[in-house]
């Protein structure tokens, strides 16, 4: 993929144009989003999302993300796994933001404003993503849903970080026998074998706090 489409010639049609730019978007999919250990290798899973690039918009590419960092950190913790993928790069920068005696030498805050402050945020995201009816999604203890992982967002454990007051926490959800579920063998379509997790995540705003 990085030998056909590293460079785009001068004077090249649109549909050209588009082709090149589905295929940067299936490498960043494949290789740092949603990566596995081979680091090399495109899965043709994202294929159907990428054929349309006007409705690449409409999936929720950071629940998806975070999904699936949640799920590397808990296989990491297994005693057998010696290396961890996942979106590492969200992983840092929040590491960086919350414990400042981690950040490197020379490390400036402002140099990363999507690990800093709210206006910094600002600064480098489409402000549609900061009206309310989005800004709900990310108060709403619902499941992060990414092809057949399954995660938990338990924002009502952490309602101060989103400027709230903490009420005594619910009992954590137990969804461990989820863990053995990774996509592989059969042709089953996600969408239906776990569908009790997508009608909850259809119907997110009964859960925003």
């Amino acid at each position: 993929m990085q030998e056909t489409f590293s460079e785009l010639l001068q004077e090249v049609d649109d549909e050209t144009v588009r082709r090149y730019v589905r295929a940067y978007i299936m490498m960043l999919l494949s290789m740092h989003l949603f990566g596995d250990k081979s680091c090399t290798r495109l899965h043709i899973r994202w294929l159907p999302y990428v054929t349309r690039l006007e409705d690449i918009g409409r999936y929720s590419w950071g629940f998806a993300a975070l999904s699936w960092l949640y799920r590397c950190m808990c296989r990491v913790a297994n005693r057998n796994i010696v290396k961890l993928v996942s979106p590492l790069q969200l992983l840092q920068s929040w590491i960086f933001w919350r414990f400042p005696s981690f950040r490197p030498d020379g490390f400036d805050v402002f140099h990363r404003p999507l690990a800093s402050s709210l206006p910094g945020v600002v600064q480098v995201v489409h402000p549609e993503i900061l009206e309310p009816r989005h800004m709900a999604l990310w108060r709403a203890a619902t499941d992060l849903i990414y092809f057949a992982v399954i995660e938990w967002h338990q924002v009502d454990q952490v309602l101060p970080q989103l400027g709230g007051i903490q009420h005594r926490p619910r009992a954590a959800l137990d969804i461990d026998f989820l863990m053995s579920k990774n996509g592989r063998g059969g042709d089953r379509w996600f969408s239906d074998t776990l569908q009790s997790w997508h009608i909850h995540w259809a119907n997110m705003a009964q859960y925003v706090l």
